[in-house]
């Protein structure tokens, strides 16, 4: 059986993190489940940055995975960051279990703008897809319309399409079908 684990990294709406979850496992097919408690971002604070260091949140995430999990992934709405970077939307380590997204520069608001609750989830949602793909050990994507090309401002992810094409869709499926069969 293949689970996606989601949990919260710090405060998240629990409607959205639910709507997300649902939305994510659908498109992978994949089951998913909620992890009861969240975790504390604390101890991943840059505190001259006030943000927070992905790196090490994906860390603990990976040591938190259940062993019947297929993949896990964190939601956030803490501003993330790696030290070489200004801000990241999110990180995954390559072909790894882990992967952390934050909703924080998601936000119209962030940018001075009324909030639009329908283009956070679409964004939130190609976001945490993009880093899933990662988790599957792909790479960014030249094709435009796929969910793993490079995404550096919110603009480049609002342009760029919603799922998978085709190619990066089989090596998901793929990843899946092996890990099931080594599972097995």
């Amino acid at each position: 059986m293949s689970i996606i684990d989601f949990i919260r990294v710090g405060r998240v709406q629990a409607e959205l993190f639910q709507e997300l979850a649902e939305a994510v496992a659908d498109d992978v097919g994949v089951d998913w489940r909620l992890v009861e408690h969240s975790l504390d971002p604390g101890f991943a604070l840059i505190r001259s940055r006030d943000q927070y260091n992905s790196t090490e949140i994906v860390t603990d995430l990976i040591d938190m995975k259940p062993k019947d999990s297929l993949r896990i992934v964190g939601i956030t709405g803490v501003d993330l960051c790696i030290p070489i970077l200004t801000f990241v939307f999110g990180e995954a380590q390559l072909g790894c279990c882990a992967a952390v997204v934050s909703l924080h520069r998601l936000h119209q608001e962030f940018y001075g703008l009324p909030p639009e609750p329908e283009l956070l989830f679409r964004r939130a949602v190609k976001e945490i897809l993009h880093e899933l793909g990662h988790t599957f050990g792909l790479r960014h994507c030249a094709d435009y319309d796929c969910v793993m090309h490079s995404s550096t401002i919110v603009d480049e992810i609002d342009i760029k399409g919603g799922t998978y094409c085709s190619v990066c869709r089989q090596s998901v499926e793929y990843c899946k079908e092996k890990q099931r069969a080594a599972s097995s």
